[in-house]
């Protein structure tokens, strides 16, 4: 039972390893979208991997029109890999999974979205919208990575959780009838 906490462990610090210099311990990330703006602050401390990952496709202009495609309320809110048409807009490559890390999956919470498999995300990211520890790695399991926190905008977050959704494109549930666009997102200077 307790081998699973040592190689999260031991992934965790080898992680750390390969994180470059340059990754800021704390960054800040504006996401202006149609109903207002997100001010983010990123972690990169705890999730070096995740916050170079998120700051190069911030800097790379990845983000700008694309859309939250899935919220769901008393859940979370999830956008970054799907441009207005609903057509897929993810990146090549996948980054490590760094859900052991310390930080939970508490309401204000970034955090990277992935699919099954444990190191499959790529650029999408969600906003927790309350607590979701169940999110959490567990000694059996990998958990989502949070790597930042809202610091401004929450209730823009609430009210892109609530909007109108149905089911669009390849989604059986849970578009927003009304696309909520990331019209551009960018780093705050320090």
């Amino acid at each position: 039972m307790k081998k699973p906490w040592i190689l999260l462990l031991l992934l965790s610090l080898w992680q750390v390893s390969l994180a470059d210099n340059d990754v800021p311990s704390f960054a800040r990330v504006a996401i202006e979208t149609t109903e207002g703006t997100i001010i983010i602050g990123l972690d990169g401390r705890r999730a070096p991997i995740t916050v170079k990952n998120f700051l190069a496709l911030i800097k790379s202009g990845y983000y700008n029109d694309t859309v939250f495609h899935r919220v769901i309320p008393d859940f979370m809110i999830q956008g970054g890999g799907y441009n207005r048409d609903l057509e897929s807009h993810e990146p090549e490559g996948t980054i490590v999974n760094e859900s052991g890390n310390g930080l939970t999956n508490l309401r204000g919470t970034v955090v990277m979205a992935r699919l099954h498999e444990p190191h499959s995300a790529m650029a999408q990211f969600f906003i927790n919208v309350v607590d979701n520890r169940s999110l959490d790695p567990k000694a059996d399991r990998w958990g989502y990575a949070v790597f930042g926190y809202v610091l401004e905008g929450m209730d823009v977050v609430d009210k892109i959780s609530n909007v109108r959704s149905a089911p669009g494109g390849q989604f059986r549930a849970d578009v927003p009838v009304v696309p909520v666009i990331i019209t551009r997102a960018y780093r705050i200077a320090d």
